[in-house]
């Protein structure tokens, strides 16, 4: 982002994505853009100047109910922006950029931003000087600037809309980000082509240019490369993977092919992954059966089964064990919240573990999961992450949610929906009154 302009009512820019075109007018487009945005935020009207890009931003950014005079909050600081960064997929690819855009940045008394795909800046670098004056706006590590909290800008628009776009002067719905011009390109996910987050470029004059677009296009590009170089090769037959979140019939992916679980199967195996050491028949039965009556040997008929499913050498007995170490989706879910990377575990949850289950075992692991996601998610409290908690099937009756919800983000929407759902909550029987898992 940085101090720019251009000409005035003149004709429609030739690049939409594009906020300045060689030989405009720098001084004459910002008081241009200036009137354009009084306009907009006392009445609510884009005036014919302003980039259709811009406009819709700018609609979203009042919807989200960003005030013109506001600033971007930090709500990631030491040692959970440290732990969220090391697990971050750019992390990968931060020294490629640096080797791009830092030396660019440094000379050109620029920053050099990545955020994450919810718009928080995870590494802002490059000029001290330039470094300062933005902390006084809080472009920081750490800091959301996402389109819903800080309006118009080139990291959080380019998430926003999923393409490489520059935001200049006074196209920033914030006033006080109207001295700087910015920007940036989205990055994905090479294999899934979800968006990671995004590369900017911020600072002065010389990046209202449409050469500095397509400088931070061609970075992000060449970091999805990089990243495709990096990505783990497929899973192979002595580490198979096991997905149990959000499904009722667990998947094992193993030697390149997917096994679909019958019901008891996917439980036995989701315990027997937290159990390297093995279980024992006793200990299955109990983690298995709620009926007492349930006998030994009915449990060896399931395990015989799953033997056969599996095939030779992957299940042993005595105790029952796995032969060789197995992925969990559970399992990383339970990491990232270890080390503080609540997005990242959020990420990963795809749902409750095997939600159809009564085994008292994973019935326990099941709310155990949820309430620890759920107690990181009020915790942090960031509007984003618990809105996508609520607008999840699993989260959409969570009270608890919708209050931390409330609090940060406290919409006409979300005020109803809680109101309802406790309304709800006051005319049940107490022992209904938990949020289900």
């Amino acid at each position: 982002m940085s101090p720019s302009s251009s000409p005035s009512g003149e004709a429609e820019l030739t690049d939409p994505w594009v906020a300045l075109e060689p030989g405009a007018d720098p001084a004459e487009r910002v008081r241009v853009l200036r009137r354009a945005h009084e306009t907009f935020t006392e009445a609510g009207t884009v005036s014919k100047p302003v980039r259709a890009v811009v406009a819709d931003s700018w609609r979203r950014s009042a919807r989200a109910g960003v005030g013109p005079d506001g600033t971007a909050s930090v709500e990631l600081a030491d040692g959970d922006l440290g732990a969220y960064r090391a697990e971050h997929p750019l992390a990968r690819v931060m020294p490629l950029f640096r080797e791009l855009l830092g030396t660019f940045a440094a000379d050109g008394e620029h920053l050099l931003a990545v955020c994450d795909a919810h718009g928080r800046l995870l590494w802002v670098e490059g000029h001290p000087t330039t470094r300062r004056r933005a902390g006084r706006m809080n472009f920081v590590p750490g800091a959301r600037w996402a389109e819903t909290a800080v309006g118009t800008n080139a990291p959080g628009t380019a998430v926003a809309v999923d393409r490489p776009v520059q935001v200049f002067a006074a196209e920033h719905f914030i006033r006080r980000v109207q001295p700087w011009t910015c920007a940036a390109a989205p990055v994905h996910d090479p294999r899934t082509g979800r968006v990671l987050g995004a590369v900017d470029i911020t600072g002065g004059d010389g990046l209202a240019h449409p050469h500095s677009l397509g400088f931070v296009q061609a970075v992000a590009r060449a970091a999805e490369s990089q990243l495709a170089l990096l990505a783990p090769p497929a899973p192979t037959a002595d580490r198979p993977e096991l997905s149990a979140l959000g499904r009722d019939e667990a998947r094992l992916l193993m030697g390149g092919r997917r096994v679909r679980l019958s019901r008891r199967h996917s439980e036995i195996l989701v315990l027997l992954t937290r159990h390297p050491e093995g279980l024992t028949g006793d200990e299955l039965l109990c983690a298995l059966y709620e009926d007492e009556s349930v006998t030994p040997v009915t449990l060896r008929a399931e395990l015989a089964r799953l033997r056969r499913v599996l095939g030779p050498g992957l299940l042993a007995s005595r105790p029952y064990r796995l032969t060789v170490p197995v992925e969990s989706d559970v399992a990383v879910v339970e990491r990232r919240l270890e080390t503080g990377a609540v997005t990242a575990a959020v990420t990963a949850y795809d749902g409750p573990l095997l939600p159809g289950s009564q085994a008292p075992a994973v019935v326990r692991l099941r709310r155990r999961l949820a309430d620890g996601l759920r107690t990181a998610l009020i915790a942090r409290r960031d509007p984003d992450l618990l809105a996508d908690w609520v607008h999840a099937p699993w989260g959409e009756d969570d009270v608890e949610v919708w209050r931390a919800l409330a609090a940060v983000r406290p919409t006409a929407a979300v005020r109803s929906r809680l109101a309802a759902l406790e309304s709800e909550l006051m005319a049940r029987p107490s022992w209904e009154g938990r949020p289900p898992r």
